[in-house]
């Protein structure tokens, strides 16, 4: 224990001011400094890894900004524990490969989804038609339907892309609270603008349905479209059903699917992904139809997540998650 006696006499009073708010807070001091110290560095990487460098492609041309991207995501420290732990999940059911290749084309990733972010606010649909490479089409965009994706790739341009191309669509969102983000108020400001960036794309307002189903019956009743991003574990939702995905079972959301077939809602997915040795981004657009059957069309949403997954194994955001997939 240090002596306030034996410190220099500004630290002394310092430590004792400390000492007294730590014990007004019911902590000990040196949990208080740690508490503190915590903050700070989760303060500092979240500023580094959400804005900083993501935000580069806002200022530098693509081509530089890519370059540059390709360069950083070979650095260990980039998103160290996430992406530590998705290849620990990715490894233990065989889809890692060369480790250290996976662990950079991951960051690169997760990179270039947060600089999406930063390039819809600042690049026109100018940009979106050079570097976007499509496949296929929105469908009816009268008529009510469900757009579904999954957390892989980068799906900001998609949703620029499906306004332009006369879509009328809402996305679904989970509710914000604020306990997610204790001491964490960088992350908490990123998502809040990632949200609202989401309906500045789309030109509507974004849903939340934690409290009811009403808003989106709504919506659909009104002719417009949902979109939602699909592959959430099952935890998480009030009816699921098990699928193939991976060669393994895995346990995934039904409740859109049986709504699009009570309803009669035809059925698009769309996967928005990253070419990552030239860094353009492709979207495809697979319109499934309308279902008489929950169980086949929950198989074939999931089929596309497959697919995708093999074809590009570190480009799904959720590799942390996968035991909540596969019980």
């Amino acid at each position: 224990m240090v002596s306030v006696s034996a410190l220099p006499v500004g630290e002394s009073e310092s430590h004792a001011r400390a000492c007294a708010i730590a014990t007004f807070l019911e902590l000990k001091p040196v949990r208080f400094f740690l508490t503190i110290g915590q903050r700070l560095r989760h303060e500092a990487r979240d500023l580094l890894e959400l804005v900083l460098l993501p935000g580069l492609a806002a200022v530098l041309p693509w081509r530089w900004c890519f370059g540059l991207f390709k360069w950083i995501a070979r650095k260990a420290f980039l998103y160290r524990e996430a992406v530590g732990r998705a290849l620990a999940e990715a490894r233990e059911r065989g889809w890692a490969g060369d480790e250290g290749d996976w662990l950079a084309r991951r960051r690169l990733v997760t990179l270039i989804d947060h600089a999406d972010f930063y390039l819809a606010r600042t690049r026109s649909d100018a940009w979106l038609r050079r570097y976007v490479d499509v496949d296929g089409n929105w469908g009816e965009t009268g008529r009510a339907a469900l757009q579904l994706t999954f957390h892989w790739g980068a799906g900001m341009w998609a949703l620029r892309h499906a306004y332009a191309s006369g879509a009328r669509t809402h996305m679904l969102v989970a509710p914000m609270r604020d306990a997610q983000f204790a001491g964490r108020t960088v992350l908490r400001r990123y998502i809040l603008a990632r949200t609202a960036t989401i309906a500045l794309a789309l030109r509507r307002p974004v849903i939340d349905v934690s409290g009811s189903m009403r808003p989106l019956l709504r919506i659909l009743q009104a002719d417009e479209q949902i979109m939602a991003v699909i592959d959430v574990p099952a935890d998480q939702v009030s009816s699921s059903q098990p699928v193939s995905l991976l060669g393994a079972q895995a346990h995934v959301p039904r409740v859109l699917p049986r709504l699009a077939v009570e309803r009669q809602l035809p059925v698009l997915v769309y996967l928005s992904g990253i070419n990552l040795d030239n860094g353009r981004r492709f979207l495809r657009l697979v319109r499934l139809g309308i279902y008489s059957d929950v169980d086949s069309l929950v198989a074939d949403i999931f089929l596309q997540l497959d697919a995708a997954i093999q074809e590009s194994p570190p480009s799904w955001h959720l590799w942390s998650e996968a035991p909540r997939f596969f019980r």
